[in-house]
């Protein structure tokens, strides 16, 4: 590769870009180069990550980066989360499901944990020994998270949990799952509450298929049952129930600008692969870069990409200083992952017939792509949530 995909729109690389968080980008960029891209092909055919890989990137740092240090973290903040998901889609490994691992399922034990929660349970999701994934969406309810009928009874010193859940990332290897649950279904959203449970350590839990989806392969996603589910009231997260609707909302900004990350990562390489292509590749006695509509479609997308990597930059800054507002996160959210289906597939076509065999990645990132215009909220969802705002 003549360039490496962070410097193919020639930016200087923004403040909180900067010192510490550019040598962990380096770092998981040369861990995910060395240990996940050389079994990438076998991950996806397994459709899984191998739990050894999982304690690997633990052992390197890259688990929990912006949990703090007493904790078993790095200390670090969304910016070190974001140094990490954009290597992962700069080597071309989108499949490897830590992103939400270390900055959707991690926070919520941080932000709304009890301290004796915080020390059982955040070391080892650092670790890997843990592996976390949050059960938010049912075959009746998806970006509609006031739909859930996941229901959680109170029984003595238990909560007794019966209900199903699919489309969950991380959801074959999981062992540690935020379930999304109505304790009080007579309230709706103020019914809503959110309760860890340890896979391990349970009866009543029974996970599904592994879902065989269009993209994303290595990633596995699947459905989760619980029948008469017992768990220990002691892991409710929160001081009470009923606080469910309002931590999944505050966290929820942060989930989705994770998505703008992952997108701007692989528009970078799509553009980064796709120039390199068209460089080496002749058509009628010269390089498919010399042609004028050639030139024409990589101005344009270069030129939206930046315009997205500006945009991108800007809400990691305010995240990181704490005023990334729902809105604008829902702006990135909807935004980017829809030029990213539009970068993607506009390099697929400067590829001609090559696009759409699977040995060139471009094929692979087409069908990677499609989703995240669905998951974390459906790009139409972001545009009524903007739309309150008017």
């Amino acid at each position: 590769m003549a360039t490496n995909p962070a410097e193919v729109l020639g930016l200087p690389k923004p403040a909180w870009a900067a010192d510490e968080v550019g040598m962990l980008y380096d770092m998981a960029h040369r861990f995910m180069s060395e240990e996940i891209a050389p079994r990438y092909d076998e991950f996806e055919k397994n459709e899984m990550v191998d739990r050894e890989s999982w304690l690997k990137a633990g052992a390197a740092g890259l688990l929990c980066a912006s949990m703090p240090e007493e904790y078993g973290g790095s200390g670090g903040t969304f910016a070190h989360e974001s140094a990490i998901i954009e290597a992962i889609g700069h080597v071309g490994v989108d499949g490897f499901g830590i992103g939400l691992h270390n900055s959707i399922v991690a926070p919520y034990i941080l932000h709304y944990g009890s301290e004796e929660q915080k020390k059982k349970w955040l070391p080892k999701l650092a670790t890997g020994e843990l592996i976390g994934a949050i059960a938010m969406t049912e075959p009746g309810a998806g970006s509609d998270l006031q739909g859930v009928k996941t229901r959680a009874e109170k029984d003595g010193n238990q909560y007794r949990i019966n209900g199903s859940k699919t489309f969950i990332t991380n959801g074959q290897l999981a062992n540690f799952v935020i379930v999304v649950t109505k304790t009080d279904p007579a309230k709706g959203a103020k019914g809503t509450s959110l309760i860890v449970v340890e896979t391990d350590e349970v009866d009543g839990f029974e996970r599904g298929r592994n879902l065989d989806k269009i993209g994303l392969k290595a990633n596995d996603t699947s459905e989760l049952f619980f029948n008469d589910m017992r768990v220990p009231t002691s892991n409710l997260l929160g001081h009470e129930e009923g606080q469910g609707f309002i931590q999944l909302m505050q966290q929820l900004p942060q989930e989705r600008l994770q998505i703008g990350t992952g997108a701007i990562a692989m528009i970078e390489r799509a553009l980064t692969l796709t120039i390199d292509y068209v460089k080496e590749r002749k058509a009628f006695g010269k390089a498919i870069i010399d042609f004028q509509n050639t030139q024409f479609k990589l101005a344009e997308l270069k030129t939206e990409a930046t315009i997205g990597r500006v945009f991108y930059n800007d809400c990691v800054a305010r995240h990181v200083a704490g005023g990334l507002d729902p809105v604008t996160a829902s702006m990135a959210k909807y935004w980017l992952s829809d030029l990213q289906g539009k970068v993607v597939d506009e390099c697929l076509q400067l590829h001609g017939g090559y696009g759409y065999m699977n040995e060139y990645p471009i094929a692979r990132m087409y069908r990677d792509a499609r989703v995240q215009r669905i998951y974390g909220g459906t790009n139409e969802i972001m545009k009524l949530l903007i739309g309150r705002s008017l």
